[in-house]
C-alpha cells in the first residue's frame, strides 16, 4: 500500500477520519471550546493587534514605510519567540540563534553570532563548545526574563578571558547555582535565561558567512529524562511564552532613561564614560562600553564622524532603524568594524553617513533612513576613549 492508497482509505475508511478522528461532532466540539490553549492564541492575536495600533502613538512614526517596518519588526519578534519560546523547556534546554540578516531586533549585531536558551537557576548544565576563531567569545546570566519576560539585569558573566579553552578552541563550561570546580557559571536567583556572545572582526561581516559554524551546546547534568506528553494546558503555556516575548522586548523609546552613553540630540555623542552599567540593562553586554545617538539627514545632507579606536578587543558602529534593528548589511555597508575601515594616515578613522555614496571610503549607507541611530560599541577597551567628533555637511562638498 503506497501513501496516496492510505490516505483515501484502502481499508475503508476516509482520510478525513483517519486525520481527524471518527467523530467528527466531537472534533468540532474541541475546536470551538474555550480550551487554554484557544484563549491563549487568542491573547497572542490581541497583542499583536494592540502592538501594531501603538506603532504610530507610540514610536511617533512619519511614513508609510516607517509603519510597514514597525510591522515587520513586530514580525521579527514573534519569528524568535515562536523559535526560542514555545517550546522552551528549561529542565531539557537548547540553544537557539538569537538574530540573523533575516531576524533582527534588540540591538543586533552584524559582526557577532548570539545564542540563547531558557535555563531554571535551580538547575545545573554542562555547555560545550568551541571558540570558532572568534575574537571574543561570552555567557551572561539574565534575570527575569523566565517565561519569555524581557530581562530586567544581567546577572552572572563569563568571557573567555576567565575560563579555560583547549588548544583546538574546545571547551567545558559548568552552570549552576553553587561554585564547580574548573570553568564555572553561576546561575543566580531569578535567573531565567542564558545568551552566548561570539563577535568578529573580519572584512566581511560573520553574520553573513552561512558556512560559518560556531560549535555549542547545553545539557542537564541530570538525565530529566523524556518530557511528558503535550497537554492543551502545557500549549497554552508556551503560546503565553511568545506572548510575553513580543510584548516585553518590543517597546517605544524611553528619552527619560538615564543612561549617559545615550544622546538625546541629533547628530552628536556624549562625552565617552568608562562606566555604562551595562547589568541593568537586560540584554546588554556587560564587557562593552557603548555610544548612541540619533541621526537625522535630509536627502543631501551626510554626517562626518572622526576619532580613534582605544586599544580593545573589539569594536564596531552599526546604523539601526526606529526599532534598534540594524538596516541592510548583506548588500550594502551599513557597519564597520576595525578590519573593514579605511584609516587616516595618523591612525584616526573619517566616517560618512549618507543617503548616497558620496565618493570617499568608510561610507555607512543609511538605506534612505532619513531617521535613525548610530551605535558603537567598544570591547574591554584598555585605554581611555576619545571623543567622536561629528559635523553635517552637503553630501557634494565630500566627492
Amino acid at each position: 500500500m503506497d501513501r496516496r492508497d492510505f490516505l483515501t482509505g484502502a481499508a475503508g475508511v476516509s482520510a478525513a477520519a483517519l486525520l481527524l478522528g471518527a467523530d467528527s461532532a466531537n472534533a468540532a466540539h474541541h475546536e470551538t471550546a474555550a480550551t487554554p490553549s484557544a484563549e491563549a492564541m487568542a491573547e497572542l492575536r490581541n497583542a499583536v493587534a494592540e502592538l501594531e495600533a501603538k506603532l504610530q502613538a507610540g514610536w511617533r512614526l512619519g511614513t508609510e514605510v516607517e509603519v510597514a517596518e514597525g510591522r515587520r519588526a513586530i514580525l521579527h519578534h514573534l519569528h524568535h519567540g515562536i523559535e526560542a519560546w514555545l517550546h522552551a523547556d528549561p529542565a531539557r534546554p537548547v540553544f537557539k540563534r538569537f538574530v540573523t540578516p533575516e531576524k533582527k531586533m534588540l540591538g543586533d549585531n552584524p559582526d557577532a553570532i548570539y545564542f540563547t536558551t531558557a535555563i531554571d537557576p535551580a538547575g545545573s548544565y554542562r555547555i560545550r563548545g568551541n571558540l570558532a576563531d572568534a575574537t571574543y567569545t561570552s555567557f551572561a546570566v539574565e534575570i527575569g526574563s523566565a517565561g519569555g519576560a524581557n530581562a530586567t539585569s544581567i546577572g552572572a558573566t563569563l568571557n573567555d578571558t576567565q575560563f579555560e579553552a583547549a588548544a583546538d578552541g574546545s571547551y567545558e563550561v559548568i552552570a549552576s547555582p553553587t561554585e564547580q570546580p574548573g570553568n564555572w557559571l553561576r546561575l543566580d536567583p531569578g535567573a531565567g535565561s542564558i545568551t552566548t556572545r561570539h563577535y568578529y572582526e573580519r572584512e566581511s561581516s560573520i553574520a553573513l558567512d552561512r558556512l560559518h559554524h560556531v560549535p555549542i551546546m547545553i545539557e542537564p547534568l541530570a538525565d530529566p529524562g523524556p518530557a511528558d506528553p503535550p497537554t492543551d494546558a502545557s500549549i497554552a503555556e508556551g503560546i503565553r511564552r511568545v506572548t510575553n516575548f513580543v510584548t516585553s522586548t518590543l517597546n517605544p523609546p524611553n528619552p527619560g532613561l538615564p543612561l549617559p552613553w545615550v544622546s538625546q540630540v541629533p547628530n552628536q555623542f556624549n562625552p565617552p564614560v568608562e562606566e555604562n552599567g551595562n547589568d541593568a540593562i537586560g540584554f546588554a553586554a556587560v564587557d562593552n562600553v557603548y555610544a548612541m545617538a540619533p541621526f537625522v539627514l535630509k536627502p543631501d545632507e551626510a554626517l562626518v564622524m572622526t576619532g580613534r579606536f582605544p586599544k580593545c578587543r573589539f569594536s564596531n558602529v552599526v546604523l539601526w532603524n526606529r526599532f534598534i534593528q540594524t538596516v541592510d548589511y548583506t548588500y550594502r555597508q551599513t557597519s564597520l568594524n576595525r578590519r573593514q575601515v579605511a584609516f587616516e594616515d595618523d591612525g584616526s578613522f573619517r566616517m560618512v553617513v549618507a543617503h548616497t555614496d558620496p565618493g570617499v571610503p568608510n561610507w555607512l549607507d543609511t538605506e534612505g533612513h532619513t531617521i535613525g541611530t548610530i551605535f558603537w560599541r567598544f570591547q574591554l577597551p584598555e585605554e581611555p576613549l576619545t571623543a567622536i567628533e561629528t559635523e553635517v555637511v552637503p553630501v557634494g562638498s565630500l566627492a
